[in-house]
């Protein structure tokens, strides 16, 4: 079966005429005279009155943006949002000396989870970096046990991290 393309004019039993707007793996997406946008599986009845010549990417937009995301995240400096855990939003940290002729520090606590999330961005181009960097194999490993022991270290925070899929990892065990 040939995929119709975009521009593709067709005649539908029940929605009458109308035009491919999209084409994913599994629809086509038409726009009818009469009936506004309807989805119709690619196997659908319908009359062809005129099909569009052009090469059908049947890639759906959802996919496209998706592959680009991991793109960008992979490689650039660009961060991901990162929230907060709801329990934690507007709290404040409070830093007591044991002095106590000393003032406390206070700090919204945002303020300290963004420059944790920072610490991890900066950590991840700086693997980036290292891994395509012009160093010898073993100089890499040697720095990126370096990287992977200060997540270790921030493991600490992990706490305030909303989703767990963005909290820091460290070496895992065997």
């Amino acid at each position: 079966m040939k995929l119709l393309g975009i521009g593709s004019r067709i005649n539908h039993k029940e929605y009458g005429k109308g035009v491919v707007t999209n084409v994913t793996s599994r629809h086509y997406w038409v726009t009818f005279i009469d009936g506004g946008l309807e989805t119709l599986e690619l196997d659908d009845t319908f009359e062809v009155i005129e099909a569009a010549e052009d090469e059908v990417d049947t890639v759906s937009f959802y996919e496209v943006e998706k592959s680009l995301r991991d793109i960008l995240k992979k490689w650039s400096d660009v961060s991901e949002v990162i929230s907060i855990a709801d329990k934690w939003k507007g709290g404040k940290i409070i830093l007591e000396p044991g002095d106590p002729n000393l003032q406390n520090k206070e700090m919204p606590i945002d303020t300290f989870f963004h420059k944790i999330t920072m610490v991890r961005d900066r950590l991840r181009v700086m693997e980036q970096k290292i891994n395509s960097s012009d160093l010898d194999e073993q100089s890499k490993i040697d720095l990126q046990q370096y990287i992977t022991r200060s997540y270790g270290s921030l493991t600490s925070f992990n706490i305030l991290f909303k989703l767990k899929t963005q909290q820091f990892v460290g070496q895992r065990s065997k």
